[in-house]
């Protein structure tokens, strides 16, 4: 086993030489001749001397050295300059006294190391001070209250920055250091938050639990680091912070109304900056939002083209919906949301009564009950059935419904089917009973049609850009709504802004209605969009600091306060 030496900066000390400088600093091996053998074996330790191995650069004097059991015992006397009074600063001249301290040290190898280390007692001789005597601290070595060395307590403080409680005395216990998770997190002190503003200051929120509460994070964007961290995301702390801390000239942020409202009031002077990856989330959404309202005519373009020709018309008993979790839930849902409103309640109040998003109260409120159970019975999910389902009705139809389930279990697998048997006599019993779904037309989501108009043409493949072409050709809103998007794409990833106004007034005109509001919320914060649309200034880097704080807060389990997150935001580079 070998060690670095501070003192020898490029020379590895075997354990056996270490041990032996120590026995010959502490007296335990003497004689001449036994010192001239190991000055000719060892030459360059032999020329170092005990506090250069154990305490470099630090005024000590090693008295004595035990070793037993695992534990290093030295004792050690302080021979510094007398030290000063911690309140006047004045040089002390008389000794008062002098009394012993253990401090505990950095493990040598295997061995747990213990200081033994005497100090003086000085008089302060200033008589207007109010302390009489005080006792020296040796620089490098140790500090008022702590019963560790300096160089163990910056130990046992980074290993906290980076573990915090638990974990950091997990490790502590397997590298040998005698540390609890309470003593770990006292080493954690916040760094003080500087008196003047970033001058360009990046602002969002994280959660501390989602959806229930919210802390705001301040970072400084051209340095890329956290400046502080907000209890909470509203207008009125951030405005006082601002007031607090001048000097912001940009202010990065996203599309939060809270943090508008906060800069025109506490930093009017300040240039608002628009982040361009949430408008292009902000995008996404409308058009992912005009594709829902227009599925209906995907699914009568595709309807129209199929040329699948009608099976022979057989009695069947009515179709009914199957009884399923989600359709039951539609229905009670439904009936709740109407009792209500009834009664005169308003859509917050019934939100607020049944715990819905005010969205939810809202569409339940203004769609038919047949509507909405269609919908819940489109939302489940596809099995591996799915794609089998039109041969096997076919199939049911051409013989009257006596077909043999393990008969066309063995036609589907032929043509690539890979579930099991009890799949397709679970859907020939639905059959039977008129409970079966629809076969189910192939249109592809509104997700996906979304992810072919956002992403650059140029990247699709062949075929999505068949499928995108039919899409459009199935729904003249669907094709609006993908020319104006990519338009404005092609703005934020070029940053013209100056064609942003051109671009709201084109989508105020003839859009659908989902781009027509985003529109109207872009015209609202034009002065932030348009500089977002023409600084290289963004919130990416502060995004990258949210990320890291959700892994901070994840690692600590829910235990921590908000000080000790914030303390770990901060002191963490």
């Amino acid at each position: 086993m070998r060690f670095s030496v501070a003192a020898n900066g490029d020379r590895q000390w075997s354990e056996y030489e270490l041990m032996t400088l120590l026995e010959f600093g502490s007296g335990r091996r003497s004689g001449t001749g036994t010192r001239d053998r190991f000055s000719s074996v060892f030459p360059a330790v032999a020329s170092k001397t005990v506090e250069d191995v154990l305490f470099p650069g630090i005024d000590v004097r090693v008295e004595r050295v035990n070793n037993s059991s695992g534990l290093l015992v030295v004792e050690a006397v302080s021979t510094g300059r007398p030290g000063r009074c911690p309140d006047c600063r004045k040089q002390a001249s008389r000794v008062h006294s002098t009394y012993q301290r253990t401090l505990d040290e950095r493990p040598l190898g295997l061995r747990r190391v213990v200081v033994r280390l005497r100090v003086r007692r000085y008089f302060c001789d200033r008589k207007r001070c109010s302390r009489k005597t005080f006792a020296e601290q040796v620089p490098g070595l140790s500090e008022r209250h702590r019963r560790s060395s300096t160089g163990l307590t910056e130990w046992l403080r980074s290993i906290a920055v980076e573990l915090s409680g638990r974990p950091a005395a997990r490790l502590c216990r397997r590298l040998r250091l005698a540390a609890g998770r309470t003593r770990l997190l006292r080493l954690l002190t916040a760094p003080a938050v500087p008196d003047r503003a970033p001058r360009v200051l990046g602002v969002d929120e994280f959660a501390f639990r989602k959806g229930c509460t919210y802390g705001t994070v301040l970072v400084d964007v051209e340095a890329g680091r956290v400046v502080d961290v907000l209890p909470d995301r509203t207008a009125e702390t951030f405005a006082a912070w601002l007031r607090d801390h001048p000097g912001a000239e940009i202010i990065c942020r996203d599309r939060a109304t809270a943090y508008t409202k906060a800069d025109k009031e506490a930093a009017p002077g300040a240039l608002e900056v628009a982040d361009r990856w949430h408008l292009l989330q902000n995008l996404s959404a409308a058009v992912e939002k005009t594709c829902h309202q227009h599925r209906d005519c995907l699914r009568k373009h595709v309807n129209q083209e199929a040329t699948v020709p009608e099976p022979v018309p057989m009695e069947l008993p009515a179709p009914e919906l199957p009884r399923t979790q989600i359709i039951e839930r539609t229905r009670h849902r439904y009936e709740d949301i109407h009792g209500l409103v009834e009664k005169g309640w308003t859509i917050s109040a019934i939100a607020r009564r049944l715990n819905l998003d005010r969205k939810t109260v809202r569409r339940f409120r203004d769609t038919a009950l047949d509507e909405l159970l269609g919908s819940a019975r489109d939302r489940r999910p596809n099995g591996v059935l799915e794609p089998f389902k039109a041969y096997l009705n076919a199939r049911f139809t051409e013989t009257q419904g006596q077909a043999s389930g393990t008969r066309l279990f063995q036609e589907i697998r032929e043509r690539g089917y890979q579930g099991s048997r009890q799949v397709v006599r679970k859907h020939l019993a639905a059959l039977r009973a008129g409970t079966a779904e629809p076969v189910r037309a192939d249109i592809p989501s509104p997700r996906k049609i979304t992810s072919w108009i956002m992403r650059p043409r140029e990247t699709l493949t062949e075929s999505q850009d068949q499928r995108l072409l039919q899409v459009r050709l199935a729904c003249p809103d669907i094709t609006r709504a993908c020319d104006l998007a990519r338009t404005f794409a092609d703005l934020v990833r070029h940053r013209r802004g100056f064609l942003l106004l051109e671009w709201i007034r084109q989508a105020e005109k003839d859009a659908p209605k989902p781009m027509k509001s985003l529109a109207g919320s872009l015209r609202q914060d034009l002065d932030a969009v348009t500089a977002g649309l023409t600084l290289p200034w963004s919130s990416g880097v502060v995004e990258g600091h949210v990320n890291r704080v959700k892994t901070l807060k994840r690692a600590m389990y829910g235990r921590a306060s908000y000080e000790l997150l914030r303390t770990r935001i901060l002191i963490q580079p």
